[in-house]
């Protein structure tokens, strides 16, 4: 097995991804022969990094992503949600409901004040009172704008908690898994089965997803909900992760606790898995070749800006195709995990709800919220890898040195 290797690009890349500043300022590419006596200090580097190191440098890379892209995580999900059927305002309940009601179903007016300056609110008593379209999303930039308006600035990261509580562990699994599933499989194939090697980032990163979707399937339910429903009580704190899954599970209150009632903290996880290993198989079979091309055209003149701006471009676009690819599924999923009927959610099958989608919205309605969704992926996936190159390199540099 050592004496196997890939070639095609500068000595300073090995498998295709790695950071490697050494060999950056070198350019000793024409010592081939002893190169194969003594291993590059890329090869090296990565190869005896550790599984704490690795986790390390991926939960960075999820916590600066997960607090960039929260916003049009909330836009894509309150998209769908709506979609769904969510309600973003109370249906009218005090004396003025009948009356306005009367009117016609234009003039419906809803409990909730949606802004002093809303200039269609109408005041009965006391309450200002908006039409019910004056809380429907319409489009990212509307979402952005009405949950400000209505909500305040600081609700566009709702669910970032359970976001970085959810990306963390994810990523935590996914990347260091990914790499070590990547690297023996590429060491195991290029010496036994060559033609099988293009193929490594697919399974890796398939099993390395599917590992962590498991893993953090009740965080991930808690995140959608707690980004798909607002809390409608004037001055009251929305539920915040442990309280969203709380709430999951007291439908459940009255009946015999045990392990089958848990498995509605999985609500979704059949979704999220269709979703997220096609994802990742679409993901990093773009993102390789993609990043191997462009370090190879860097060349041993690259410098480290040249090799972050090669991870972040593959990255980006690798993301885009994917989330774009998997958006259905997407739908699917949070569709599955808003469904608040504990009973219809542990019968319900991502098929059924495919169809379900289909039927209610058409092909619209299978790529709903796909603008934020593709938004969101792109820049994310970019950040997370280049992010995570760099801070594994250093941290091995800092282990290695003392």
């Amino acid at each position: 097995m050592a004496g196997c290797s890939r070639h095609g690009s500068p000595s300073w890349i090995s498998a295709a991804s790695r950071v490697d500043f050494e060999n950056i300022s070198r350019s000793d590419s024409g010592s081939a022969p002893s190169s194969s006596n003594r291993p590059s200090p890329s090869r090296s580097s990565d190869s005896t990094m550790g599984f704490a190191e690795r986790s390390l440098s991926a939960a960075g890379a999820a916590f600066l992503s997960a607090i960039l892209v929260n916003p049009l995580d909330v836009a894509k999900t309150r998209l769908q949600a709506q979609a769904a059927g969510v309600l973003y305002y109370h249906p009218p309940q005090h004396q003025y409901g009948r009356q306005m009601a009367s009117l016609g179903p234009n003039t419906l007016l809803s409990d909730i004040r949606c802004s002093p300056s809303c200039t269609r609110g109408v005041v009965f008593g006391t309450e200002p009172v908006c039409p019910p379209d004056c809380f429907q999303y319409k489009g990212t930039l509307d979402v952005f704008f009405k949950v400000v308006r209505q909500e305040g600035f600081a609700r566009l990261w709702r669910g970032t908690n359970a976001g970085l509580a959810l990306a963390v562990p994810t990523v935590g699994i996914y990347l260091p898994c990914y790499d070590i599933f990547r690297n023996w499989m590429e060491n195991f194939t290029t010496c036994n089965a060559p033609g099988l090697t293009p193929y490594a980032p697919l399974f890796a990163g398939s099993l390395a997803r599917s590992l962590a979707c498991i893993a953090c399937s009740p965080i991930e339910l808690a995140r959608t909900r707690m980004q798909a429903y607002k809390e409608f009580r004037t001055g009251v704190k929305p539920p915040g992760m442990w309280k969203t899954l709380l709430g999951v599970l007291s439908p459940l209150g009255s009946t015999n606790q045990n392990f089958q009632n848990y498995r509605v903290l999985w609500t979704g996880v059949g979704a999220q898995l269709a979703r997220d290993v096609p994802f990742s198989a679409i993901c990093w079979s773009t993102l390789e070749p993609i990043r191997r091309k462009l370090l190879a055209l860097v060349g041993e003149e690259g410098n480290a800006a040249s090799v972050l701006g090669a991870n972040f471009s593959a990255g980006f676009v690798a993301g885009t195709l994917a989330s774009a690819a998997t958006c259905p599924l997407d739908v699917a999923k949070t569709r599955r995990q808003i469904e608040k009927d504990p009973e219809r959610a542990l019968k319900m099958t991502t098929r059924q709800t495919l169809v379900e989608i289909w039927r209610d919205g058409g092909m619209k309605g299978l790529f709903t919220g796909a603008g934020p969704r593709v938004g969101r992926a792109g820049p994310s996936v970019g950040i997370v890898v280049s992010f995570y190159e760099v801070v594994k390199y250093f941290l091995h540099q800092r282990s290695t040195n003392t």
